[in-house]
């Protein structure tokens, strides 16, 4: 069992190690930013990397406060159900709803996941790390193709 400061130091470890894998990574190494994450150009809008004790995820995730946006970016991700899941094998898992575990915060998520997998075990960081690149580099991709289009929607 891990002490707070024991979990601290190695989420810590954890991201830093990712983070220079991720320099060497052929398709990274030579980009200004690795991720889009936050920077979408979309209030609400954001990609996220999350790891637990039995999985790890890529995801995107909406979080605008107004539930009428919120729903309304969904609805439009859901006619582009077909291009967001391009490359995906398993296609991607659609959460309407989720209320996060660390704010309560009650937002729509369309994510991927890589089960079985404990973060605290460090052997099995460098699957998670070629999961996060692989999966974050495709659902990248296939939301800024549609990208624009999503920000035309939610100003209507």
């Amino acid at each position: 069992m891990y002490s707070k400061d024991e979990i601290k130091k190695l989420r810590l470890t954890f991201w830093e190690l990712f983070g220079k894998r991720c320099e060497v990574h052929r398709e990274l190494q030579f980009r200004k930013r690795k991720w889009v994450l936050h920077r979408t150009k979309i209030k609400g809008v954001a990609l996220r990397f999350d790891v637990s004790r039995e999985d790890a995820k890529v995801i995107l995730e909406l979080s605008n406060r107004s539930e009428n946006l919120r729903f309304k970016a969904y609805e439009f991700l859901e006619r582009y159900k077909v291009l967001m899941e391009e490359g995906f094998e398993q296609g991607l898992i659609w959460e309407f709803f989720h209320e996060r575990e660390d704010s309560g915060k009650e937002v729509c998520r369309i994510f991927t996941r890589l089960p079985n997998v404990d973060f605290h075990r460090q052997n099995q960081w460098p699957d998670i790390f070629n999961f996060y690149i692989d999966n974050m580099l495709q659902l990248e991709h296939n939301f800024m193709s549609i990208r624009d289009l999503l920000q035309d929607e939610l100003k209507n």
